[in-house]
């Protein structure tokens, strides 16, 4: 009996360390106001094997779509991306300035304390998809800077112990 059991305990231990690990941690969402047609989500990101996140969907949207905002000298631009790497092992944040997801044609008002639920999908280098289930808190308006204009030195308000 006992060769059966360390057979099971040796398959169990080989499937979990074959199986890919992917954590969400500070997840957020920014509230509105009332008629505000669009808000901001905002997470950290860790998975344990080379991974993309391929989407996001939450019911509180009509539309998700997943964006990257860059600076070229003084430009700022904003738009939709297919994906954000995960490496394997490091942290992606997505926040404000950078990679976020965006929630628009909002189905009603976002208020300071409510659970935004989202789907995440994330995809191996295998091809292997999972969705991974978030329940994000809304912070207030004034939490985070609205205005991107102009906030060069301010990223310590809103650090979250990982800068990349």
């Amino acid at each position: 009996m006992k060769p059966v059991k360390y057979l099971m305990l040796s398959l169990l231990g080989m499937s979990l360390h074959v199986s890919a690990q992917t954590t969400v941690d500070d997840a957020w969402v920014r509230a509105t106001v009332p008629g505000q047609p669009s808000s901001g989500a905002f997470m950290r990101i860790t998975s344990t094997t080379d991974s993309k996140l391929l989407a996001v969907t939450s019911p509180v949207a009509k539309t998700v779509q997943i964006h990257q905002m860059s600076m070229n000298g003084d430009v700022m631009s904003m738009g939709p991306v297919e994906a954000i790497n995960l490496p394997a092992g490091q942290t992606v944040e997505l926040k404000p300035e950078a990679y976020h997801v965006m929630l628009i044609d909002l189905k009603g008002q976002i208020k300071e304390g409510d659970t935004v639920p989202l789907t995440l999908t994330v995809e191996d280098t295998q091809g292997t998809k999972a969705s991974i289930e978030v329940q994000a808190k809304a912070r207030a308006l004034n939490s985070m800077p609205m205005n991107h204009k102009g906030m060069h030195g301010h990223d310590a308000m809103h650090d979250h112990g990982n800068m990349h």
